[in-house]
């Protein structure tokens, strides 16, 4: 069987290969092409396209085929970390297992020792490495032969998260306007820390003293090396998820700057960010500074710090609140002091102190305005009087009672309008004659002997 069944790789360049499982060269699937029966049975199909139930491959032709397509794939440079690194006296050739820093894929990797001498390459390095994809046939699996591995320095690491750090900026995930104030007093507290790690003493220790009453939900997972950024990332997950966590503090306590590069991991400061409970970052020390102290919600500076962060000192608590009913209690009983002051003013004044002496005030000024208003009304009806009795002997003088004293009369028609003349009785006419102290009836009987002698007859009635 030839080689050419098989899809060609990509190229050299990139030893990256487009071929799948059944051996087409053009990659349609199945149901595109109709698979072609072998000329006879005892002869196998070319391609595995014309492979079916009735005419399989053997298993020793499918390994040839794969281990003949992997040969012609070219070296390749992979990044990983060193998972387990194998080193037996008296070979000349190491083992190790390469991992993804991300995902949980790994390879296995064979290296002449001379390859690794001189090379600080150890489990949980970050290494780059130069190697052929080897295919071994009789146990089915794929190899990686390296050629060359070099380490990844501590720089290059930092200028890596330091290009992280400002693509993570430039998307938000640091912003002051996302990160939510911590609770007061939660009830529950999560804690994602090492296996029995100084970090898990110092924040459980120090909480309780501070709050007996809080209870933690505690994740012991790995805080560095491959298999950090996927327990950690999955105890956050795992926390958050659950309601009756308030919040979640991640613990570590320092370290290197290659211990805790997986807290600057973008797959797990991704996940710190989706978290909806707060997060306590307390990774390193005081000069330590990964994503995660970026992205949490809280950056502590050491676990004991976070501790005394999350709870509030319950003594601390009793003082404040002591201090604040006294002061509440000052308060009042200044406030009740001010009034009772203001009491006590109003009533010493007289007018409550001694209520009679303003009415007997008032009753003396009203005593002497009433004397004072009789007097003048009495000095007014004097003097009214006398203007009276002037006036009355004016008038008694201008009166014609006073001419009838002395011996006038009035005479009046029937209509008592006074008679003035002659003219206004004619004879016979009824008169009227006021005296002054009677009267007396006339009529006008001669009015030619009246003339004479100026006499008038009267009858008295």
């Amino acid at each position: 069987m030839s080689a050419a069944s098989l899809p060609a790789p990509d190229g050299p360049s990139d030893g990256r290969s487009d071929g799948r499982s059944d051996g087409r060269s053009d990659g349609r699937s199945d149901d595109a092409v109709p698979p072609r029966r072998a000329a006879s049975r005892h002869e196998l199909p070319a391609r595995a396209l014309d492979t079916s139930a009735e005419h399989p491959w053997p298993v020793r032709l499918l390994s040839r085929k794969i281990e003949q397509y992997v040969e012609r794939m070219a070296p390749v440079w992979v990044e990983g970390q060193v998972v387990q690194l194998n080193r037996r006296p008296g070979t000349s050739t190491a083992f190790l297992t390469l991992r993804d820093t991300d995902q949980d894929m790994s390879l296995p990797v064979s290296a002449a020792v001379r390859v690794l001498d001189g090379k600080p390459v150890e489990e949980g390095a970050h290494v780059v490495v130069h190697a052929k994809p080897v295919f071994w046939s009789r146990r089915g699996t794929l190899q990686l032969q390296a050629r060359e591995i070099r380490p990844v320095g501590v720089g290059e690491l930092l200028a890596r998260v330091e290009h992280l750090k400002r693509v993570l900026a430039a998307e938000g995930l640091f912003d002051a306007e996302r990160k939510v104030a911590l609770p007061f007093l939660p009830r529950v507290v999560g804690l994602v820390c090492g296996r029995e790690s100084k970090a898990e003493h110092d924040v459980v220790v120090n909480a309780r003293a501070r709050w007996p009453q809080v209870r933690f939900e505690i994740r012991e997972v790995a805080v560095q090396g491959v298999h950090a950024v996927e327990q950690v990332g999955a105890a956050l997950r795992e926390l958050d998820a659950r309601p009756e966590v308030e919040v979640i503090v991640v613990a570590r306590g320092g370290g290197s700057v290659e211990d805790l590069l997986p807290f600057s991991n973008e797959t797990l400061v991704r996940a710190a960010a989706a978290c909806r409970t707060p997060l306590v970052s307390a990774i390193g020390h005081e000069t330590d500074c990964p994503l995660l102290d970026l992205v949490a919600d809280h950056r502590a500076s050491t676990p004991t710090a976070a501790a005394k962060r999350i709870v509030p000192d319950v003594s601390e608590e009793r003082t404040r609140v002591t201090q604040a009913r006294a002061r509440a209690r000052a308060a009042v009983e200044a406030r009740v002091a001010r009034e009772q002051a203001a009491l006590d003013a109003v009533r010493s004044r007289p007018v409550l102190a001694s209520p009679e002496v303003m009415l007997a005030d008032r009753a003396e000024r009203v005593a002497f305005l009433r004397d004072r208003g009789r007097r003048a009304l009495d000095s007014c009806l004097v003097r009214a009087a006398g203007e009276v009795g002037r006036l009355e002997a004016q008038v008694r003088a201008l009166s014609p009672a006073s001419t009838l004293e002395r011996g006038y009369a009035v005479v009046q028609g029937d209509d008592g309008h006074v008679v003035r003349s002659p003219a206004d009785a004619p004879l016979g006419a009824a008169l009227r004659v006021r005296l002054a102290r009677g009267e007396l009836a006339a009529r006008v009987v001669d009015d030619a002997a009246r003339a004479a002698d100026g006499a008038t007859a009267a009858e008295r009635t």
